[in-house]
């Protein structure tokens, strides 16, 4: 027996995208209910262990106002729950793993608690309705309307009847259950035009690889080795023909230039972007000494990502596999780096790198979730290109393609890892960009909305509108637009069509902090 529930604004997912999405719907005024498949909500930021990839420009500008609320959020945190030193705690610009890759590298676990917090208020006042550890298994569908998600929970299956419906999942999982236009995988230069897209046609088995991430510590002296999995064989002497040496192994490819990268583990005394500081959540240094804190860095290094095998679109036995097959190979790394990794002065192996399970939430030391970074993506009415963004592609002019429907910004590379077909990196510098109303409205649904990674943009555009902050904004522009659109009777496309209805949604989002272009100073840095 199912239990039936009903709102204005159903987000279906919790991740980067559905949790802002549900929070600016609820600022307007709506009752929402966010579902989420797994025990965290927060996505890549904190079941799949990715701590923040963004722009140099985060501290200012470039984003929401309410993500750069939620960054501020999690120093607050930290401030106010560890016992830090005096000059970190008064760092306005704290980064608490004081690691390379971002300016605000923190434990996905604090970001899944802060998150909490946000949504907490709204649980309490009652217009907002969590439901944790439920998937969605089935939609009803009217013509060209969702009607219902049915979503299969630990106690049965609730059934939710919205007004609008937001796919924020991490794979598009609804785009596919309610039939909505959407595509998968790599597309053609015959269907996009785009310099770097395939040569021959469509393939929607090409994906960028996935990769289960997985924290360490470092016991100097200890000896935490694993047992030896049973796919180390394989991957010990598995050699991509697009890699300088074996995947596990030191070297590496530059993704931007194809040269051989030899990053070391720990380089504390030469100030070298090491691999140890690339992704570290936890900076010892930050910390009293009496308090016994140690650093913890988080795996998601190229020996981790897992190209043998697609996870969207393929049927569930060949999906469990690659998953599987994916956390397989994190441990064959794991041992490797225990047991066979050359050091500096001769020896092999590191056995005092211990798993740390504590950051995510997990009692083996390894994300909750792999890190997926391409879903299936709605088939919309604009899609971005390579051609509005690219920097090569859109030679001799610079700067990205101007939106007049702009709903958000963002920047990044356009940086797709090695896909499933084989190839390698694709690292190739882009403009700061828009985000286009038009890449959130279906070509014919009418009240699905995409509210994550599965907007409108190509198997390439996807490698720079992926990252943290741009999902954010995707997820709180589609909770907008959503409300917006309940609020003025009118449907998505409809506010689409008319630019003075552009405009009005343009100063609601405007009002609620959202920067929908970049200064030109900015505009004009490619990176």
């Amino acid at each position: 027996m199912s239990r039936e529930m009903s709102c204005d604004v159903l987000v279906v997912g919790g991740g980067l995208g559905g949790v802002p999405a549900a929070l600016c719907a609820l600022r307007l005024g709506r009752r929402v209910v966010l579902t989420e498949s797994g025990r965290w909500v927060g996505g890549q930021l904190t079941s799949q262990g990715v701590p923040p990839d963004e722009h140099p420009w985060i501290e200012s500008g470039g984003a929401t106002a309410s993500y750069r609320a939620f960054r501020t959020a999690v120093r607050d945190h930290y401030r106010r729950t560890r016992p830090l030193r005096d000059r970190a705690r008064a760092d306005p610009h704290l980064n608490p793993g004081q690691g390379w890759v971002s300016t605000l590298c923190h434990e996905p676990a604090v970001g899944a608690a802060v998150l909490r917090a946000l949504l907490a208020p709204h649980e309490a006042a009652g217009s907002l309705e969590v439901l944790m550890r439920h998937r969605p298994v089935a939609a009803t569908v009217d013509g060209d309307l969702v009607g219902s998600v049915t979503l299969a929970g630990p106690d049965g299956d609730v059934v939710v009847l919205a007004r609008f419906v937001l796919d924020a999942t991490e794979e598009g999982d609804l785009l596919d259950l309610a039939g909505c236009e959407h595509v998968v995988g790599a597309e053609s230069q015959n269907r996009t035009g785009e310099p770097h897209a395939l040569p021959g046609d469509d393939d929607p088995m090409d994906q960028q690889a996935i990769t289960w991430c997985f924290a360490l510590e470092h016991d100097r002296g200890g000896d935490h080795r694993i047992g030896r999995p049973d796919g180390y064989d394989f991957w010990s002497s598995y050699r991509p023909p697009f890699w300088p040496g074996p995947q596990l192994g030191w070297a590496t490819p530059d993704p931007g230039t194809g040269r051989v990268l030899q990053r070391p583990l720990f380089a504390p005394d030469t100030g070298e972007e090491d691999l140890w500081t690339f992704r570290r959540i936890v900076h010892a240094g930050h910390y009293r000494s009496e308090a016994g804190v140690t650093d913890v860095t988080l795996v998601n290094w190229p020996q981790v990502d897992h190209w043998l095998d697609p996870i969207v679109g393929v049927p569930a036995e060949r999906r469990a596999a690659a998953l599987a097959g994916a956390k397989e190979q994190s441990r064959c790394f794991l041992y490797w780096l225990q047991n066979d990794a050359p050091g500096p002065d001769g020896s092999h192996g590191f056995p005092g790198l211990k798993l740390q399970g504590d950051v995510l939430g997990t009692s083996d030391g390894y994300a909750m979730r792999p890190y997926v970074r391409e879903g299936r993506r709605i088939r919309a009415c604009f899609t971005v290109l390579e051609t509005h963004v690219g920097v090569g592609a859109r030679a001799p002019l610079r700067g990205a393609a101007r939106f007049a429907d702009s709903v958000g910004v963002g920047s990044y590379r356009i940086d797709l890892h090695p896909s499933t077909a084989g190839r390698g990196y694709l690292d190739i510098a882009s403009w700061p960009f828009q985000i286009p109303l038009g890449g959130l409205v279906p070509v014919r649904m009418r009240n699905l909305l995409p509210a994550a990674k599965n907007l409108g943009v190509t198997h390439i555009t996807n490698g720079c509108y992926r990252l943290h902050p741009v999902e954010w904004n995707v997820g709180e522009a589609a909770g907008g637009l959503a409300a917006h659109c309940i609020d003025r009777r009118l449907e998505p496309r409809a506010i689409l069509e008319r630019p003075d209805r552009v405009d009005d949604l343009q100063r609601l989002l405007t009002g609620l902090g959202f920067q929908l272009e970049w200064p030109e100073e900015i505009r004009l840095q490619a990176r």
